[in-house]
């Protein structure tokens, strides 16, 4: 990992201001039963320069850098924002102008999945089916990454049967019945392409827990201090101080362990072994994280944190959701043992800290 300070430059600091402005701008202007894509804050992202924060000024980006998409991500998520930051920027788009297509305009949805890939001259034929893509139902166009291909769907091509995570937001299954791909939608794989998109995947979930866990824990915080039990709030009782600072801990850590990957990233690349380490222990300890402090939260809250109309359920349901996206903390425990085990004794130091 990179051992670089998490210091931030004053364009970092005013652009994790303009990203908190929009999200909470966004947040106040919703209805707390708010689902699915936020259409106006897309919109707004758009025309800040946002949305495709890391992709190229030639594709429709802003060639910002993998730290300024870590701060916009843990804003929105900390502001449970509906929209697909995380799959149009760091996973569609990338996938599509890795692949040499054409990068599509508007929101885009990204998935991995397994289809029948039948080539025919110049067409490709497509099947099968791709359950619980994000977002899939709100987006421009869907790009697949199956087999050795690189597939760019129109969403008027396929059946998009709806559904959704624990937060409501939307997971739909995309089913394909023999479509017909011309040559400027589909392309061959570049090498290292599935393992890059897991660690890309990876790792905006990771950050957009962190933002999620953030929210919670601040939303804890206004309660104990405004809640009033004999004759005190109970923000003044040890063991809610205590509870606090535990869950603080953990925000704290997952904060840590999300910038270095994000940092770690930038600087080494997705295809580095340092980068694959960080990623993997930044989802790890983002879903650990997510764990505790939504206890906490529901514990500090008790039973009016469950309520639809109480804010925390935005910040503990996405927390649940999103634990388990892109990998489970399983898998990618797994992954930071075989990674261990690989280099021995001798280089399990040189793979922790980033030392030579």
């Amino acid at each position: 990992m990179s051992s670089e300070p998490n210091v931030r430059s004053d364009h970092q600091l005013e652009l994790r201001d303009l990203a908190e402005t929009i999200f909470a701008d966004a947040r106040a202007g919703a209805s707390g039963a708010a689902t699915g894509f936020d259409a106006e804050l897309w919109q707004t992202l758009e025309q800040a320069g946002l949305a495709r924060l890391t992709l190229p000024q030639a594709v429709g980006g802003s060639d910002g850098s993998l730290t300024d998409l870590a701060i916009v991500l843990e804003s929105a998520g900390a502001h449970a924002a509906r929209v697909p930051l995380v799959e149009t920027d760091l996973l569609a788009g990338w996938l599509a102008h890795a692949a040499g297509l054409e990068v599509p305009a508007g929101p885009l949805a990204a998935v991995a999945g397994d289809l029948t890939v039948t080539s025919a001259g110049d067409r490709v034929t497509v099947s099968g089916a791709l359950p619980r893509v994000p977002w899939a139902r709100a987006a421009a166009a869907i790009v697949v990454l199956a087999a050795n291909h690189v597939l760019v769907l129109a969403p008027s091509a396929v059946e998009i049967t709806e559904g959704s995570n624990v937060a409501e937001e939307p997971r739909d299954t995309v089913t394909l019945a023999e479509v017909t791909l011309d040559a400027g939608t589909v392309a061959t794989t570049p090498a290292g392409t599935a393992a890059r998109f897991r660690q890309r995947a990876a790792l905006g979930r990771a950050l957009l827990l962190a933002g999620a866990a953030r929210a919670a824990l601040a939303e804890s915080v206004r309660y104990a201090g405004q809640r009033v039990q004999f004759g005190r709030p109970i923000g003044r009782f040890q063991v809610i101080q205590q509870q606090l600072a535990l869950a603080a801990a953990e925000v704290a850590a997952v904060g840590a362990a999300t910038d270095a990957a994000a940092r770690t990233a930038a600087t080494d690349g997705f295809g580095a072994d340092s980068t694959a380490f960080a990623v993997a222990a930044a989802k790890v300890r983002a879903g650990e994280a997510a764990g505790v402090v939504a206890r906490i939260a529901h514990q500090v809250h008790g039973a009016i944190g469950f309520t639809r109309e109480h804010a925390l359920r935005l910040a503990t349901t996405r927390l649940w959701a999103w634990r388990d996206e892109d990998g489970s903390e399983a898998w990618w425990s797994d992954e930071l043992g075989s990674r261990a085990l690989a280099v021995g004794g001798d280089g399990l130091w040189p793979l922790v800290t980033g030392a030579p």
